[in-house]
């Protein structure tokens, strides 16, 4: 294809891929906003309450755990097509962009939860022990020494569930949720239109590189060990 043409078929489609673009950001940006709200929480909470945690409770974290385990074992393309009842609860429609957010956000609730636990689990146990013997509170533990210790991997965990979130909504398009998923899939399947396929795709990967780098460059600039 010669740059003329390009550039025609370009001009013809811009809107539609800027608006996809758009679309696929703002999935991706709220859902991963809610899904690290309550998300982290949980993940402190799953790492405060096991067995010797500084605020233990084998149960709660059983219980807790288990159901973690059950959102996370579910594949996000059958999340969406079993919570369609609730998504329609919630938004009026199973359909579009806003109705995405959804099973976007449940999906992303227990990833975040035990990339957060596992983030936790590496600050090393005497910085705590440190904090307790000085006579600093479970909360005090928690806010000063835990998230500050594990803000090098918790940016890295927050950085892979932005990707991953990336993924996800494009895999939603195939519902109609919108975005760069729904575009390839309409426009470049359906239609056997290769061009805008490899646009899309493109699009994604460049999307993907962004959030990775700025993910990277945040890293560095609070890890100081």
């Amino acid at each position: 294809m010669s740059y003329d043409v390009f550039a025609d078929w370009f001009s013809a489609n811009n809107s539609l891929l800027l608006k996809a673009t758009w679309q696929t950001l703002y999935m991706v940006a709220f859902s991963g906003i809610v899904g690290f709200l309550v998300g982290i929480p949980l993940g402190v909470i799953l790492h405060t309450t096991k067995r010797g945690g500084l605020l233990e409770s084998p149960r709660l974290n059983s219980v807790l755990g288990a159901i973690i385990n059950i959102g996370r074992s579910v594949p996000f393309i059958v999340l969406m097509v079993a919570i369609i009842p609730l998504t329609k609860l919630l938004i009026g429609t199973f359909i579009g962009t806003t109705a995405a957010i959804v099973p976007l956000t449940i999906g992303a609730i227990p990833f975040v939860a035990r990339l957060i636990e596992g983030a936790l689990l590496e600050v090393p146990s005497g910085l705590v022990e440190a904090a307790q013997s000085m006579g600093a509170t479970p909360l005090q533990i928690i806010t000063k020494v835990l998230l500050p210790e594990a803000l090098p991997t918790i940016i890295n965990s927050v950085t892979i569930t932005l990707v991953t979130l990336v993924s996800y909504s494009a895999m939603a398009g195939t519902v109609g949720g919108g975005g760069l998923g729904d575009v390839a899939i309409r426009y470049g399947f359906y239609r056997y239109d290769i061009i805008i396929m490899a646009v899309t795709i493109v699009m994604l990967i460049i999307l993907v590189q962004i959030i990775q780098s700025v993910g990277d460059a945040l890293v560095s600039k609070v890890d100081h060990r």
